[in-house]
């Protein structure tokens, strides 16, 4: 009997101590819940729908822009001069403008035959073009084959030159500044920039060259990308969503208005001239190609979007290579703007609706609110309102706009409409990682600075699955684990489930859905798996 009785003694005693745990954690709860937890809710509800409405109306904006540019038909052709460069009898192919094709790459073993090979198959008078391959490898065979193909093509009459650095100084940037200061660049009058993975058809000099030659006010004229790969995996028909909307609307819109939008930093043409004149190509940031363009744009040049020339390219179908490039893509912005807001703000050369442009729509919606408030807001204030009864959020900004948006989004990719909803959620999780970048970017923290090359694989994953059967991928445990992926999808599926016991709103189907894509992506199964050699 004493020996049952002290059996029975210690999971009691267990069970009192867990009570008066919940019983202390429930009473501190109700003690901060009112004065502390309310009031902050509710400021942070008003600061997300403050950002919400930012991004709605500067969404609503573009896209009657973009529908009144379809109706009244404003193409390229109509606003700007284009006529095709006659010959000349006496002054021969002089009357060419000479035109340097810049290709940086680094241990591009995949795809560095198909860029160079596109570059010099580019039509256009053999004695007015110079092709610059600018190799930045560190992998001496993958140099070795670089160097063999550039010599290739040499024997074949092409004046294509091969440039290597003894060092990484600047990055993309250093490289391109490098091969800009050669002697023989002094007779260039424009550079395109393709980069490793892009293939330009033969005609792209002779339908871009033109608007530059007629229209000496133009600095860049920027083409469109074309996927390769969108259909390789759903990770990149995702991708090919949200990049269709950039070229089909940001781009567009920035033409037409202002005349002014990022440089996309390949698949464009730059007038040396007017490079030099903005100060040729700087390494501060991760995102070179806008800090030009920023820099042209408050010397008061213009440029224009071609959405009828496209370029075929790769998007990277890893989700390694792809959070490595969305972290410059996010980080690089955030950080030039903090480098550049006040140089904008005392620009006596554009005028002030220009001004108001660039840093309100260009930098600080598109650039810094569209990644927080997609987080922030869906992922952590929303949900959160699910605990917190006492705040809530009126519909119209919890449904009616974010529908609004996403609707307006699929506009760029009409194919992928029926993929909006994974599309949302895939956008909600990348929305993590690009808001911490962003931070990093405004507070110049650790990685600012972090350049990683976007990994290409080419044809390596259809070469490999022919040569050898199929096995399945080794799992190193921590080689595709996200933390802060798992920690916020175990968040929204706690709340889920307390908003299917106590909620009103039904929030809970919402909060699975996007659990369940954090937990996916937190565990790495998305996307390309290459598989080992």
């Amino acid at each position: 009997m004493d020996r049952l009785s002290s059996t029975t003694i210690l999971p009691d005693t267990f069970q009192g101590t867990r009570d008066e745990f919940s019983m202390q954690m429930a009473l501190i709860w109700s003690q901060i819940k009112a004065p502390l937890v309310v009031p902050l809710l509710r400021l942070a509800v008003v600061i997300c729908l403050i950002m919400s409405l930012m991004l709605f109306i500067e969404r609503v904006y573009m896209g009657i822009v973009i529908l009144l540019v379809k109706l009244f038909g404003r193409k390229p052709e109509r606003r700007y001069k284009w006529e095709p460069i006659k010959d000349d009898v006496e002054l021969g192919n002089s009357a060419y403008p000479m035109v340097l094709v810049q290709i940086p790459m680094y241990n591009e073993r995949e795809v560095y035959q198909l860029s160079i090979g596109a570059a010099c198959g580019l039509s256009w008078p053999s004695d007015r073009i110079i092709i610059q391959v600018l190799d930045d490898s560190t992998d001496p065979t993958i140099k070795d084959l670089v160097e063999l193909e550039c010599q290739r093509w040499a024997s074949k009459g092409i004046n294509i030159k091969y440039e290597i650095r003894d060092n990484r100084n600047g990055y993309k940037a250093g490289a391109l500044k490098e091969g800009i200061k050669r002697s023989y660049v002094k007779h260039c009058d424009y550079v395109v920039i393709f980069d490793a993975d892009f293939q330009p058809e033969p005609d792209f000099l002779w339908r871009t060259i033109p608007f530059l030659v007629h229209n000496p006010e133009l600095a860049l004229v920027q083409a469109r990308w074309k996927f390769v790969n969108a259909d390789e995996c759903l990770m990149t028909r995702m991708q090919e969503m949200s990049l269709d909307y950039h070229f089909t609307v940001e781009q567009e819109v920035g033409s037409s208005t202002y005349a002014f939008f990022g440089f996309n930093g390949t698949a464009g043409v730059w007038r040396i001239s007017a490079l030099n004149e903005a100060g040729g190509w700087k390494d501060r940031t991760t995102v070179e190609d806008m800090d030009l363009a920023v820099r042209a744009s408050l010397k008061g040049w213009k440029f224009l979007y071609l959405g009828s020339l496209k370029v075929k390219n790769e998007l990277p179908s890893t989700l390694k290579a792809y959070r490595y490039q969305q972290h410059r893509w996010s980080c690089g912005p955030a950080n030039l703007f903090r480098k550049m807001v006040m140089e904008i703000i005392r620009n006596k050369k554009v005028s002030s609706w220009k001004k108001v442009h660039v840093i309100y729509s260009f930098f600080v919606v598109r650039k810094i609110v569209a990644h927080i408030v997609t987080f922030i807001f869906y992922c952590v204030v929303l949900p959160a309102t699910v605990l917190v009864p006492e705040v809530e959020v009126p519909k119209w900004g919890a449904v009616y706009i974010p529908s609004i948006i996403t609707i307006l989004n699929g506009v760029g990719t009409p194919r992928s409409f029926h993929l909006l909803v994974l599309w949302i959620l895939f956008e909600n999780v990348m929305s993590l990682h690009r808001t911490k970048a962003t931070f990093i970017g405004l507070l110049e923290a650790g990685r600012v600075n972090e350049w990683i090359v976007t990994e290409k694989l080419g044809d390596a994953l259809k070469a490999k699955a022919a040569t050898k059967a199929p096995r399945k991928p080794r799992f190193r445990f921590g080689e595709r684990l996200h933390v802060l992926e798992l920690f916020v999808g175990a968040y929204l599926f706690f709340i889920g489930c307390y908003d299917v016991v106590f909620g009103k709103n039904h929030y809970f189907i919402y909060l699975y859905a996007q659990a369940i894509a954090f937990f996916i992506m937190g565990f790495g199964y998305v996307g390309t798996i290459v598989p080992n050699s």
